[in-house]
């Protein structure tokens, strides 16, 4: 989370765009969105030079072309307002909108497609400089500025929490990415993309830990842009912001298209993907109509939370993992499709490990209780010993300043115990982490809930006998009295 002066300089960039006639806050992102995204690609390119330079070449691979020089974020920025506002309005927002699609006009990358309707916004060359000025006053230099930048403005988002959609801390997403650890040959998903942090997590762990195999030749450098990483949203607006995330982040092609994840049985999808890393939003219920069939099939119900679970196993493959984020209702949920869903993650597959997280996780967006779920598809059981984990504290205060506290953080401790799971079997119940037979858990009717059998150690405290406690409170009262009486004569 950002704070101070970077925080104040957002939100001041934010009511110049407000008070300059954007009022829609996903339309404000949108339009900061691609500013940014101009800025990085001017960086990149400037990246380039000098490593051009450094080595005596000529650039490999460059952004711009000598003849779009005068488009890079360092050029236009000193221009006149008016001068600025023609050359992004007439060159610069069309050059970014045809990345991508090689100059014939077709739709060769997710990345065109949906930006095909992407509008520039920015209502006069004022408010544009003004923005310009603001955003070039931010060192971005850290990536994590960035990240947590950009997170910061999507929670300012005001329709954010409607429908069950909460931003996820980048933070959370991580743990997650390094407890699945994905490899190269995993084929990985996001069924609820929205900005793809997920996706850009993994492919960024996967560049950290296994950049010698991604990049070796053609054919895996082919296979990470465009065969790994796929999400859906039925969001227009989020799929643009994906898109262009993933390509900042080096990923040239990855799938990210418009779908409606639960209201579309898609047999191409069905059984493809070796990770799933997810956090669907939970709206609620949906109608029977609305629903896919084949999840039906899976899990009769229409809450939102259990069918997107139901989804997850359609889409894995045999032997395929998922670490997805849940309310606590469905650890504990007494229908009859919550007690058929935790039956079959325990009888029918292989569930791996349940963190309980604090309430507020999601301040300042919601203050809901979640768990991370972890699995294995196997369609043939293998549940032994489920792993727990009470997550007291991520690394910022649980309200809504959300206040950076890195001396009281988890995660670190949940990542070794995880990795070292299968000794953790003489911890005590009492403890942050340990592991719970199957058969306690068949015995509790599936109930995963961690307080179902996390035990509470309790001190024994002796008490005065009421007649001593009560002497005291005598003794109390006429020090009062006394008191009081010394005070009415002085004031007499």
């Amino acid at each position: 989370m950002i704070t101070g002066e970077i925080k104040s300089k957002v939100d001041r960039i934010w009511d110049t765009m407000w008070s300059g006639g954007i009022s829609n806050p996903l339309s404000v992102i949108e339009q900061l969105t691609y500013l940014l995204f101009i800025k990085r690609l001017d960086e990149l390119h400037t990246l380039k030079e000098r490593k051009a330079a450094r080595a005596g070449k000529p650039i490999e691979d460059p952004v711009f072309a000598t003849d779009q020089d005068n488009l890079r974020w360092s050029r236009f920025k000193n221009a006149a307002p008016e001068k600025m506002f023609e050359t992004m309005r007439d060159k610069v927002f069309p050059f970014i909108k045809a990345l991508g699609n090689n100059g014939d006009g077709e739709d060769n990358s997710t990345y065109s497609h949906h930006m095909k309707d992407a509008l520039f916004m920015m209502p006069t060359a004022r408010v544009l400089a003004n923005v310009v000025d603001q955003l070039d006053g931010i060192d971005m230099a850290d990536s994590d500025t960035k990240g947590d930048l950009y997170e910061y403005m999507l929670g300012k988002i005001a329709s954010a929490g409607q429908n069950g959609q909460f931003r996820t801390p980048r933070h959370i997403i991580k743990l997650m990415v390094e407890m699945t650890a994905p490899t190269p040959k995993d084929v990985i998903c996001d069924p609820a993309c929205g900005t793809a942090g997920f996706l850009v997590a993994a492919s960024e762990y996967l560049v950290e830990h296994h950049s010698d195999t991604i990049y070796k030749d053609a054919d895996a450098r082919h296979r990470f842009n465009e065969g790994t990483f796929h999400g859906y949203d039925f969001d227009n607006t989020m799929l643009r912001i994906g898109s262009m995330n993933m390509l900042l982040h080096g990923v040239e092609n990855p799938d990210i298209r418009y779908k409606d994840s639960l209201a579309q049985a898609d047999e191409d999808d069905a059984e493809k993907y070796s990770l799933v890393l997810a956090n669907p939003p939970f709206a609620g219920s949906l109608d029977y109509e609305s629903t896919a069939k084949d999840l039906q099939q899976i899990v009769k119900t229409k809450k939102t939370e259990l069918l997107f679970l139901a989804l997850f196993l359609r889409l894995l493959q045999t032997g395929g993992r998922a670490a997805v984020i849940v309310p606590d209702g469905v650890l504990f949920g007494s229908s009859k499709a919550h007690k058929t869903l935790r039956k079959l993650l325990v009888e029918e597959q292989k569930l791996d490990g349940i963190i309980s997280m604090p309430s507020g996780v999601f301040k300042p967006y919601a203050g809901v209780s979640t768990t991370i779920l972890f699995f294995t598809k196997t369609n043939s059981g293998g549940t032994d010993n489920v792993w727990f984990y009470d997550m007291q504290a991520n690394g910022y205060s649980l309200d809504d300043k959300r206040t950076p506290q890195p001396e009281k953080s988890d995660l670190a401790d949940i990542l070794t115990r995880w990795q070292q799971r299968d000794s953790e079997g003489e911890r005590a119940r009492t403890d942050q982490s340990f592991l719970v037979p199957k058969s306690k858990i068949t015995a509790n009717d599936y109930d995963l809930s961690i307080n179902r059998y996390k035990e509470i150690k309790y001190e024994a405290v002796n008490y005065d006998p009421p007649q001593v406690i009560l002497g005291r409170l005598a003794k109390l009262e006429k020090e009062i009295a006394e008191g009081r009486k010394e005070l009415e004569g002085m004031l007499r």
